[in-house]
């Protein structure tokens, strides 16, 4: 089968999260390519994976406002020359049909694949708490685990607001390092 085959038009959107609240189970352990579209069916982000589900949630809580619609092609065996080709011939399909790059696969990619930097979303209060000269080591840990706490709320808060129902779970360690991340 050829890239041609998997065009990002001829595949149908998938709700991110289904009326039941649930994230999209059948991908669970599948491997595959995604294309993840915000409310308006604008396309936000794409990417591979060896776990399309667990990508999928991380994906989730790092960018919920944008997290609304999918398309998924999946492939049988772990091929990283065909999910690299499939995930290049979207995005430039997307460009050619729409005249722009998708900020998630351009400049804000860190946002779309790594951990939650809670340091920069720290308030103005929280910065000078955090930078206080007075404070050692161990009370900037209880600082930006707080930090971490408030953000991690805020998330789950929009989440819950969204209707999901799949269980999130952080994981605590991360979180004195200024981290948020799924426990996996």
């Amino acid at each position: 089968m050829t890239v041609d085959n998997y065009l990002l038009a001829n595949i149908e959107y998938i709700p991110y999260i289904n009326q039941n609240g649930q994230l999209p189970e059948e991908f669970q352990g599948e491997i595959g390519v995604y294309a993840i579209f915000d409310r308006d069916k604008e396309l936000q982000f794409v990417g591979y994976s060896r776990d399309v589900y667990l990508s999928l949630k991380q994906h989730l809580v790092r960018q919920p406002e944008y997290c609304y619609w999918l398309k998924i092609q999946t492939i049988e065996r772990p091929s990283r020359t065909i999910l690299e080709n499939i995930e290049k011939a979207w995005i430039e399909d997307w460009i050619a049909q729409n005249g722009y790059t998708p900020v998630g696969c351009a400049e804000n990619k860190n946002q779309w694949t790594q951990a939650i930097n809670v340091k920069e979303l720290m308030t103005s209060e929280e910065n000078v708490n955090y930078n206080n000269p007075v404070h050692d080591e161990i009370m900037r840990i209880k600082i930006i685990k707080n930090v971490a706490r408030r953000i991690e709320a805020e998330i789950l808060k929009i989440l819950e607001m969204r209707g999901l129902q799949t269980e999130i779970r952080f994981n605590p360690k991360l979180k004195e390092e200024g981290l948020l991340d799924l426990k996996s």
